[in-house]
């Protein structure tokens, strides 16, 4: 990953560094350096370290490379140095699994093997025009102890591919598969490629984006990158350099063979750093396959080096001591921060690091009234410091504002983007149960491609009971859906011509119309009541909004547009925020709770859990730190006197936001001025709670969360009965959780633990039985003697579990062994290693929510589910545990929901007896028949379709050499079938040019059958088929008819009420000339409209 420091920053702080350098001391130890010996540094406090990286950089005739002792700090340290030099930085990652597991698609492989390709051009090229060349290199002492490949190795697995190349595909092809990638019929991945045709995709594993190569016969005709998540180009390319080769790769070569020879190095805290290598080799389980610290110190020390700390050992070389301080810490009390501000300095100039603009827009108004600003002594800088230092010398002080108010901030280096959403439908294989909607349930069976006459068309071959089969044109995929009913037996295959499906769906009609009926009698119940109307946002609100520092996604932004929109109409809210484990829930939940206190009003949250009740309370008061509001939590951690303390401020209007368990909904629980309450995964609360909480419902505004995914088809099926907001997208750069199932394995154990504490993370191990959690401590112990455990479980006192949590989240313990407490929502960003012992006990929404407790941090995450050596499982538990391995990628929640979990959400929120209706129907009609009810009640229109049947002797399908996957092609089939508008098809058009290459006749058809439709649907014509020597036309609507047997020059004759019939003269066999026709008589020009 690469850092380049933003213009708008370079003016502010990059002065720093020019006088820096005048210093006596400093430019010394510089003047050192360039004669080829080395230098030390003392009293280098915090981020002034990457002060000085950038300062020595400028000097350094070729690459400085930055050595920190922990791999954890390299994303900060970038960050730092960024805000003081627009040099290039790049990080040499360090590798985080041992050499058996390293797969291509790692991005750290990736990382590793970018930098190395970079020093290579810089070698060969000097005068590199693009001056890619890393300026700075910041590493980790681990990082630089693993061995990486050799030039001659990578030299051997490059091939240089260029527009114009003549390139033997199949030599091509066989040599990336040799190489250990993967042929796939879309590529997603890193190390994946797909031919198809003329078009060669592939994903080299250092590459940032896939290439596409389009090839004229054997000719490279062009290169391109392209989007993984829809497949569709970016830019193109001249040149590709394709670089595979095997992570396991045993060349035993030193980083330091790649640097030109005038590099330098700067290593931080050097003592440190040696002991945090030595761990690190004590750790390893084959420590022969790596370099030694002392090996790893003398190759560096062949390059004049630096060492940079803040409390120097005594050395024979040039020496300085820099004027660098350390500050003060903060209270982070918005309400003594200005003070302690002033405090700090003195006469000293303040610059105050923000992430975002709106945060500089508040922290101005907050700081207006001091000292620092009345005098002009206080600035602002956009950018990211970890830890804040004072520069004596120059009477500065650099702080950022999250050390201002204790707020950790999380920032996840930018990942490469992998894999796509996962459709449903995608999923359908032969052999899948399927629901025919004139027939009824049936088994799928494959397409097959049928020839009649002239024509040709795919099928979708569907076998019902008995045997007998029924082929369904693709061109009516949408008459077919996938079956998913829920966990009962499999449901009988449907007899052909039987009453009973006919019977099943009109008794599901009438169960759906009723459900949604009785919907909105509620919906129209609650608008009759007064509400609160919340005002229009005001410029706090817009300023806590902005200071978010992610890119909100889409799903995110129109959730919080509608929450805001119901807040502020005169009517109470009862809107459902669902979304899976780590979608942004909480951010939504804090701008609506935000919205509430800036307008005058308390809030009151309610989570299943004391654990979470903690955890929500340091989040919200963290998130809102910079605004004077008082947020208090009520649960078990807190003593008799603080709750009665609690309850009086909260009675008297003191405290704004309350966070508590079921406690909160007590009668004696009384607020001055509730506006609105917010409840996490209500469905985990007794019914005593429910029936509070419907009173509640009738007065004050509500929204609920949960994590039980509710499928998107339901969640559209409901619009205007029920207000919902799915959040949907992953957050950019979370990377998904890697999923294993094993038994019980002492030395698995061992050596994910032990991959875990190497990269400074901790571990989460679950065991849900209290009563025997001590002898699986001790266990743990035996297995990993230099591990510290905590234990953590709902039987213990109140301090006791606050301690051990408490103790976890400082970085106390290494592992936290812990019963099904945490999965309700405990957050630790250091914590991506779970293990669930005895999995196989566990409901797959269960596994789900706890695998969700790790890989919220920028580092990959493992989740083990482990099952005792000695017991049987059986097919109901391998199946659960099968599909959570199966679908571990981000916002699997709403794949694995297809299996099990989304029917969970959709009982939770029907009801039983409507999940007996989605049993017998499936998922996907039932939500289409309750979609219907909900408009026909509503009197809206149906949902625009274009359900037009035309039947032409013509040859209309996909090939299998131009798509080759049949899931693929189904899914396109499908996507086909929706369309309703020419703009739609003509992109439709576009992105199969893109992805496939040119269009063969057949498929060209089939675009042009799907515009013929569109057309057709236009003048309200439902049909189209050829009677010898007509074409007939089956029509819905008089008039329109009427319109265009006029505009056919009376050529086109009605027959009856239905039908009309154009003669085709002797043109019957010319599909070209009656598509033609069909075009100039349906294509309306714009006088038409």
């Amino acid at each position: 990953m690469e850092t380049v420091a933003q213009a708008g920053v370079a003016a502010e702080l990059h002065p720093l560094a020019d006088q820096l350098e005048q210093h006596r001391g400093f430019a010394e130890v510089l003047a050192s350096l360039s004669a080829g010996h080395g230098g030390t540094l003392g009293g280098v406090w915090g981020s002034s370290c990457a002060l000085v990286a950038a300062a020595i950089e400028r000097q350094s005739p070729q690459s400085l490379v930055v050595v920190l002792p922990h791999t954890r700090d390299i994303d900060s340290f970038c960050d730092d140095v960024a805000l003081f030099t627009s040099a290039r930085v790049e990080q040499l990652p360090a590798w985080e699994t041992d050499a058996g597991e390293r797969v291509l698609n790692d991005d750290i492989y990736g990382g590793r093997l970018r930098i190395l390709k970079s020093l290579i051009s810089q070698k060969d090229n000097s005068l590199d025009p693009t001056d890619r060349r890393p300026r700075i290199i910041v590493t980790a002492i681990q990082s630089l102890m693993q061995p990486v490949p050799s030039e001659a190795a990578i030299a051997a697995a490059t091939r240089q591919l260029a527009v114009g190349d003549t390139v033997d595909t199949a030599e091509l092809t066989r040599w990336l598969a040799a190489e250990g990638c993967a042929s796939t019929s879309a590529v997603e991945m890193p190390g994946e490629f797909s031919l198809r045709g003329g078009i060669l995709d592939l994903f080299p594993p250092d590459a940032e984006h896939p290439i596409r190569l389009e090839l004229f016969g054997d000719e490279v005709e062009s290169l391109r990158t392209f989007d993984v998540a829809n497949q569709r180009s970016l830019s193109s390319l001249d040149t590709v350099d394709v670089t595979v080769l095997q992570p396991t790769n045993t060349n035993r070569t030193h980083f330091t063979g790649y640097l030109p020879a005038q590099s330098w190095f700067m290593l931080v805290e050097p003592s440190e750093l040696q002991e945090e290598g030595r761990f690190y080799h004590e750790r390893l389980e084959r420590p022969e396959d790596f370099f030694s610290v002392s090996l790893t110190l003398s190759e560096i020390n062949k390059f004049p080096s630096v060492t940079a700390s803040g409390v120097p050992v005594g050395s024979y070389e040039t020496t300085a001591h820099m004027q660098f301080e350390s500050i003060e810490r903060f209270s982070g009390d918005v309400h003594r921060v200005r003070e302690e501000l002033d405090a700090v300095a003195t006469d000293h100039r303040v610059i105050l690091v923000t992430e975002t603009d709106a945060e500089v827009e508040r922290l101005s108004e907050l700081f207006a009234e001091t000292r620092l600003m009345q005098d002009g002594k206080l600035r602002f800088v956009p950018g990211r410091l970890a830890r804040g230092f004072r520069f004596v010398a120059e009477q500065v002080v650099l702080i950022s504002a999250s050390e201002l108010f204790h707020r950790e901030e999380i920032a996840r280096p930018a990942q490469r983007q992998t894999g796509r959403a996962i459709d449903s439908f995608l999923q359908l294989r032969e052999g899948d149960l399927v629901v025919h909607l004139s027939h009824g349930i049936g088994r799928y069976r494959g397409l097959k491609l049928l020839e009649k006459e002239a024509g040709a068309e795919e099928h979708l071959e569907v076998e019902f009971h008995g045997g007998t089969k029924i082929y369904v044109p693709t061109s009516r995929i949408e008459l077919v859906q996938k079956y998913v009913g829920g966990r009962q037996a499999k449901p009988r295959l449907a007899t052909i011509g039987g009453r009973s499906w006919i019977r099943q769906k009109q008794a599901a009609e009438k169960a759906v119309t009723d459900f949604a009926s009785e919907m909105l009698e509620l919906e129209a119940a609650r608008n009759g009541r007064p509400g609160i109307v919340f005002p229009t946002d005001t410029v706090w609100q817009r300023e806590f909004d902005t200071a978010f520092p992610y890119q909100e996604t889409p799903d995110q932004l129109s959730a919080i547009a509608a929450i805001k929109s119901d807040m502020q109409i005169a009517k109470p809210m009862d809107r459902l925020l669902c979304g899976d484990v780590g979608f942004g829930k909480t951010e939504m939940a804090m701008r609506a709770a935000f919205k509430a206190i800036d307008a005058g009003y308390q809030v009151a949250v309610l989570v299943p859990t004391t654990v979470l009740a903690e955890q929500h309370c340091r989040t919200f008061r963290q998130r809102m730190a910079e605004y004077p509001f008082e947020i208090a939590s009520l649960s078990r951690f807190c003593t008799a006197k603080q709750s009665r303390e609690i309850l009086a401020r909260t009675a008297n209007g003191s405290i704004d936001l309350l966070i508590g368990t079921h406690r909160l909904v007590s009668p004696d629980v009384q607020f001055q001025n509730l506006g609105l309450v917010i409840i996490d995964e209500e469905q985990r609360f007794g019914v005593t709670v429910k029936e509070r909480l419907k009173a509640l419902r009738a007065s004050v505004d509500v929204l609920t969360m949960t994590a039980t995914p509710i499928p998107r088809t339901l969640h559209m099926s409901l619009l205007g009965a029920r207000s919902i907001s799915n959040l949907e997208t992953a957050p950019k750069d979370r990377l998904a959780v890697e999923t294993r199932i094993a038994r019980f394995d002492e030395s698995l154990i061992r050596h994910a633990i032990l991959r875990e504490l190497n990269r400074g993370g901790q571990v989460f191990f679950v065991h849900n039985r209290v009563h025997d959690i001590q002898n699986v401590a001790r266990k743990l112990q035996e297995i990993v003697p230099e591990a510290s455990i905590g234990i953590g479980h709902g039987q213990m006192t109140e301090h006791e579990l606050e301690d051990a949590m408490l103790g976890f989240v400082s970085g106390q313990y290494d592992i936290l062994l812990a019963t099904t407490i945490i999965e309700s929502g405990l957050d630790i960003p250091n914590s991506n290693t779970i293990f669930i012992d005895d999995a196989d006990r566990y409901g797959l929404a269960d596994l789900h929510q706890l695998r969700g407790r790790v890989g919220r941090y920028k580092h990959r995450a493992y989740c083990y589910l482990l099952v005792d050596e000695n017991r049987h499982l059986s097919p109901e538990a391998a199946r659960r545990l099968r599909a959570i391995e199966e679908f571990s990628q981000m916002g699997a929640g709403f794949a694995l929901a297809m299996r099990d979990l989304e029917i969970r959400g959709a009982g939770n929120l029907l009801g039983t007896q409507q999940s007996g209706h989605i049993a017998t129907v499936g998922y996907e009609l039932y939500c289409a028949l309750l979609e219907k009810a909900v408009r026909e009640l509503k009197q809206l229109p149906p949902r625009d379709s274009v359900d037009v049947i035309v039947d032409l002797p013509i040859a209309a399908y996909f090939p299998r050499q131009y798509v080759p996957d049949m899931r693929t092609k189904i899914d396109l089939y499908r996507r086909l079938s929706r369309v309703t508008q020419e703009t739609e098809v003509a992109e439709f058009r576009a992105e199969l040019v893109d992805r496939f290459g040119a269009l063969p006749a057949p498929v060209e058809q089939l675009v042009q059958l799907a515009r013929l439709r569109i057309w057709a649907h236009q003048w309200q014509v439902g049909s189209i088929h050829l009677e010898n020597p007509y074409l007939v036309l089956g029509y819905r609507d008089s008039r329109q008819l009427g319109l265009l047997i006029a505009r056919s020059g009376e050529q086109l004759r009605r027959a009856d009420d239905q039908s009309a019939y154009l003669p085709l003269g002797n043109h019957v066999e010319d599909p070209a000339w009656i598509m033609a026709e069909l075009e100039s008589l349906l294509r309306r020009s714009e006088s038409d409209h």
